[in-house]
């Protein structure tokens, strides 16, 4: 083995280890209400900043910095629309994410039996 090479178990752990920063890191931003509701009303479609602020019940200048984490995170995309800044998800895993914490929240409250 030449140097600079790790061996293959090494490589394997150092993968699993980023995999987990990594996730440990978005379940870290939705564990926030606001972010959660805004990725949940995004799970539904592209939205405004305006649609978005009435979705949460936030108000406007919390929505946009919560916003700005999540794009910057890269967890949610942006398009120009004419004047204004259109935001959606940037894959159905959030989407998924999302949808199953909110199923997590449906059982506790519901005091629903477990399932898979």
């Amino acid at each position: 083995m030449s140097s600079g090479k790790h061996p293959a178990g090494a490589q394997a752990s150092q993968v699993r280890g980023d995999r987990l920063e990594v996730a440990a890191s978005v379940l870290a931003l939705l564990a926030d209400r606001t972010r959660l509701a805004l990725m949940e009303r995004l799970g539904r479609g592209e939205a405004d900043v305006t649609t978005l602020t009435e979705a949460c019940g936030a108000a406007r200048p919390s929505v946009s910095q919560h916003l700005a984490k999540l794009r910057l995170a890269g967890l949610v995309t942006t398009r120009k629309d004419g004047r204004r800044v259109v935001y959606a998800l940037r894959h159905g895993h959030l989407r998924r994410l999302v949808d199953e914490a909110m199923n997590v929240a449906d059982h506790e409250i519901g005091s629903l039996p477990p399932h898979d």
